[in-house]
């Protein structure tokens, strides 16, 4: 019986048998060969995921800076299991595989696949024989077995051990090969490096593989592309010609020009300043959560702290974390480092070295558990139960006006309130399919859901995204404004109360309700509260001082 891969839209695409591999490589090597007979170097990018897809589509729209002709051809090549395979024949229509905010993602890569036939998709990992260079995209997750608690965690190396092997088997001898991953440190020369070059001794190869590493900075949103084509970029290699070969390759495909390569002597070093940089970004955003208790707590707006703050030019980027710091990066990439420490590098002081950076990705996690507190405790003023309340989560998604809810701060309110009985709905503008929930059985891969650390989880498959906030609103006894997104800036009060039916909580989690909307909503009849927002109890007072005055009148 033929198995199938379905893409997010329900389309279903069998998933390729043996027998349809020769035909698969023919095809590709056909198209490469005419490629290269116009001069084209041929490039083969492994994983066509969410960095993978846009990557391939850069290169492939990558022209001669000298005669303004396309100078790459691009392979993007994905293991046809069921749960990716539907990935390439998307891609061979000219579609992205992936739901992109920025508007130059379409249209660049059905240029590419139906214009300028610069961009094709194959399951046949043979096409590796026919590359100049090869871009690694493989995943390189880091899994945690227990709900804050990073440091009993893994990283989960075999999915690119297994891509490297495969490319050390079939490539040619000179071909440069990149690891774009995001990886433990040490794993381009000590885990990748050895493999490969096991793989060329076998072959009765003598050289040695030219292997570098060069880590993407990608965000998702409008500016997705340029994140990754006109941005910084740090490279390295284990070798003087794979350093040469990847600033050389990396120079013909971003915007050098305005953005210079960094240029560093060794992987681990590469490989150490991405895990740094987001060990940095995730530490201060946890830092900040004690001080949003400290606020809570003692009557401070922080939001409006952190604004003060921000006036001084040093500290501008200062941001509030929210219900959660989501996104695929910071979460997990300090455990890399802290794997990365004791498994291949070889030191067993791990606990001692590394205090802050596992404690940071600690508080991260478990700061939407806080929101259900809040929820409960204004519910509670109330006088209503949490259990069995009708609560609404405004956005789902990781950060404001996009739609990627990958460790998303939301899922960790919505699981917490659904394991204390609550009636979760969810509503937001730009996602509209919650994996994470959908499919909780096997996403992002079996066993790894977040489900595995609540009860009550099962009935969460049957949750769907709503797209009428008025609609989802009605009859509901509690509104989470989860995420900054810009239409729920624009909601106002009146509206909210009469959608619903009735005067409810409102829990701000990102400082999305200025003063006079707070004050509306309690002169409404709604108990409001908020992370980080401690002053609402004086606004609360102010408004009833206010009905005080006015009745005395």
């Amino acid at each position: 019986m033929a198995e199938y891969s379905v893409a997010p839209s329900g389309e279903k695409f069998p998933i390729p048998v043996k027998e349809e591999y020769a035909a698969e490589f023919a095809r590709v090597e056909k198209l490469a060969s005419a490629a290269r007979a116009e001069g084209k170097e041929v490039v083969v990018v492994m994983g066509v995921g969410f960095v993978g897809a846009v990557m391939a589509a850069i290169v492939a729209d990558t022209v001669d800076k000298k005669t303004g002709k396309p100078s790459k051809f691009v392979i993007g090549c994905q293991r046809p299991s069921s749960r990716s395979y539907w990935k390439i024949p998307l891609l061979n229509r000219g579609q992205s595989p992936v739901k992109a905010e920025d508007p130059e993602v379409d249209p660049m890569i059905d240029r590419c696949v139906n214009q300028k036939k610069t961009l094709i998709a194959t399951y046949n990992s043979d096409c590796l024989k026919l590359a100049d260079c090869v871009v690694v995209d493989v995943q390189c997750d880091y899994t945690k077995h227990e709900l804050g608690n990073m440091r009993n965690g893994e990283a989960e190396m075999a999915a690119l051990e297994a891509t490297m092997k495969t490319i050390g088997e079939k490539v040619q001898p000179n071909c440069l090969v990149l690891i774009e991953t995001t990886v433990a440190p040490g794993t381009t020369e000590f885990v990748a490096y050895p493999i490969m070059k096991k793989a060329f001794t076998a072959r009765g190869i003598k050289t040695a593989p030219l292997l570098s590493h060069s880590f993407e900075r990608v965000m998702p949103g409008r500016q997705y592309v340029s994140s990754i084509r006109d941005f910084w970029r740090v490279c390295s290699g284990c070798n003087d010609e794979a350093r040469a070969r990847v600033v050389k390759f990396l120079s013909e495909v971003l915007n050098v020009e305005k953005f210079p390569l960094t240029v560093m002597d060794r992987p681990i070093e590469s490989e150490t300043t991405k895990i740094v940089e987001n060990s940095y970004r995730a530490t201060i955003l946890a830092f900040l959560n004690e001080w949003s208790l400290f606020a809570e707590r003692n009557g401070v707006d922080l939001i409006k702290v952190i604004n003060a703050i921000k006036m001084r030019p040093t500290h501008s980027n200062m941001i509030f974390p929210g219900p959660g710091i989501g996104g695929y990066c910071l979460p997990k990439d300090g455990g890399l480092g802290y794997w990365a420490y004791k498994h291949i590098l070889g030191f067993q002081d791990g606990d001692a070295v590394f205090k802050i950076t596992p404690q940071a990705i600690d508080i991260n996690d478990t700061r939407g558990l806080h929101v259900a507190e809040l929820v409960r405790d204004a519910l509670r003023n109330m006088g209503r139960y949490i259990a069995g309340s009708k609560v609404l989560v405004a956005g789902a998604s990781y950060r404001e006006d996009v739609g990627d809810t990958r460790y998303s701060g939301s899922e960790m309110v919505v699981r917490k309130l659904t394991e204390m009985n609550a009636e979760v709905k969810v509503h937001d503008p730009y996602v509209d399919h919650w994996y994470e929930l959908e499919s909780q059985d096997n996403y992002p891969a079996p066993g790894h859901s977040w489900s595995r650390f609540f009860h009550n989880q099962e009935d969460l498959v049957n949750m769907r995204v709503e797209k009428d906030f008025a609609a989802a609103i009605q009859g509901c006894d509690a509104l989470i404004l989860a995420v900054k997104h810009a239409p729920y800036l624009e909601l106002k009060p009146e509206d909210v109360v009469k959608w619903a039916g009735q005067p409810l909580a409102v829990v701000d989690c990102f400082g999305i309700l200025t003063d006079d909307k707070i004050r509306c909503y309690i002169q409404l009849g709604c108990e409001v509260k908020g992370l980080g927002r401690g002053h609402i109890k004086r606004l609360k007072d102010e408004v009833a001082g206010k009905r005080r005055s006015d009745a005395a009148e």
